[in-house]
């Protein structure tokens, strides 16, 4: 099973939604943020938290016709009309909710196999009462997933919102359409009890976040000049992460960058028979398990010249952030499936895990494009062998000095082998690691909110994934970005 925890459901002991800990965010945004007091009053957290509560089974059936959308990006031909319905759906809900939505056509209009690019959906909530003079937080979400099926490892199909022990399974209930809503029902809140907006409220949904975000970059250019859609932002915030755990909330202040690569070696035009030519070509696959095998070894040390040279050193201020983080190695085995199996992890210590997930970088292999790979026995000689693999970069790597490392080595590896074959080496695509400020006003709001909520204070955590976007919007807007999972 893929398990997708619920956005709407905490794992707090009221069971309360994230919902509840968006508003709260809001409040504390609208006030001057050197006071501790919010905007929500104690009557209106009473109200609002139990109309919350009375609404789940509403946000359960939402959540399950969003799920049901199969609005998968990495296959245009076949979704890209389920991602546009996906964007309407959403947009016909804020306009029932009273707020203004475009979908805005992509700004790329086409990927690189000339398949139309899915449109950008914009959204503005103005609260009622002296609008002009209240700050505007931006949210940013997702409604793109990637693909699933019962294939993959699904117990259920994965694109029916499925409940079991308490949590829900779905395709994109957690990433990211369930964070997603909860923005609205937000809104919706406010509307059913009577209540103005503490803050102005804009949204902006992608479709294609899920295969590089494509056009998303160039709209936010776009979008951040003078008098755009995101010139009046003051803030910021993106729910597309998770808690560490499932006791303790956390803010997130740190993502790992990215650098996705192709590596391809071609021996022929056309596949081949191992009985018929075997022992007479230079085997693509040898070539490529060869060059795949150079790049890290089974201890997880990157063996790529340059990798590590631009590492940024740990600071004490970083290091004593590790030291009150609820984090169990023992769980962490449970949790992710691997203490049936090896029961061992690259680390022991709780602190020594977490950096190298966060803080340095990895590499991963990911598969073979090319390569028989379906039951039973084939014997091929595949004419073409694609491997794939990736790094999570960190402060301060850069994706062109990792691409030309990369490029270096797997150039020097191939001279060696003294093979004849084509060998070829692509940067898919590259990102920039993230790092904010957890002492920024944003994440003292975001703090103050979960505190409100779940009557403890966060973790402050840093992410081994990569989310493009947060860099994009603080280096385009100069406004920072909490993500607030």
């Amino acid at each position: 099973q893929s398990p997708i925890l619920p956005a709407y459901r905490s794992y707090s002991c009221n069971s309360l939604p994230s919902t509840t800990l968006y508003t709260s965010y809001q409040s504390f945004l609208a006030k001057d943020l050197s006071h501790s007091h919010s905007t929500m009053s104690d009557e209106f957290k009473a109200q609002f938290f139990q109309l919350v509560d009375a609404s789940v089974p509403q946000y359960i059936a939402e959540l399950g016709e969003a799920v049901a959308i199969p609005s998968v990006s990495a296959d245009l031909q076949t979704h890209l009309k389920d991602i546009i319905q996906m964007e309407e759906w959403t947009k016909s809900y804020i306009e029932r909710l009273g707020g203004t939505a475009e979908l805005l056509p992509n700004p790329k209009k086409v990927d690189e196999d000339g398949n139309e690019l899915p449109p950008i959906l914009l959204a503005e909530f103005k609260a009622a009462d002296s609008s002009e003079l209240k700050k505007t937080v931006c949210c940013y979400a997702h409604l793109d997933v990637q693909p699933a099926s019962k294939e993959d490892g699904w117990d259920s199909d994965p694109f029916v919102l499925t409940e079991k022990d308490d949590k829900l399974y779905g395709r994109g209930s957690t990433d990211d359409k369930g964070p997603a809503l909860s923005w609205l029902w937000v809104i919706q809140a406010h509307r059913k009890l009577g209540v103005d907006l503490p803050v102005n409220v804009k949204l902006m949904f992608e479709g294609m976040e899920e295969s590089g975000s494509e056009g998303m970059f160039e709209a936010i250019q776009i979008l951040s000049k003078d008098g755009k859609f995101l010139s009046d932002v003051d803030f910021f915030c993106i729910s597309d992460n998770y808690w560490l755990g499932a006791s303790k909330p956390c803010l997130t202040y740190g993502l790992r960058g990215l650098a996705y690569f192709s590596c391809s070696v071609q021996c022929c035009e056309q596949d081949l028979h191992s009985g018929v030519l075997g022992g007479t070509v230079h085997e693509a696959m040898t070539d490529l398990v060869q060059l795949m095998a150079s790049l890290i070894d089974s201890s997880g040390k990157i063996l790529v010249p340059g990798i590590m040279d631009d590492v940024a050193e740990v600071t004490p201020e970083e290091d004593a952030l590790y030291e009150t983080i609820d984090f169990n190695c023992e769980s962490y085995k449970k949790e992710n499936k691997v203490a049936s199996v090896s029961n061992k992890l690259m680390y022991d210590k709780e602190k020594d895990l977490l950096m190298a997930r966060w803080r340095y970088p990895t590499l991963s292999l990911h598969g073979i494009e090319g390569a028989f790979s379906g039951t039973g026995a084939k014997t091929v000689i595949p004419a073409k062998a694609t491997g794939k693999f990736s790094l999570r970069l960190v402060p301060d790597q850069d994706p062109q000095r990792i691409e030309q490392c990369v490029s270096d080595h797997l150039n020097s590896v191939f001279a060696s082998l003294g093979s004849p074959n084509k060998m070829n080496v692509t940067l898919l695509h590259g990102a920039k690691a993230w790092l904010s400020d957890p002492k920024h006003p944003n994440f003292e709001a975001a703090a103050r909110a979960t505190e409100k909520v779940y009557g403890l204070l966060p973790d402050y955590t840093r992410e081994g994934g990569s989310i493009p976007i947060t860099t994009a919007f603080e280096e385009a807007t100069q406004m920072n970005v909490c993500l607030l999972p």
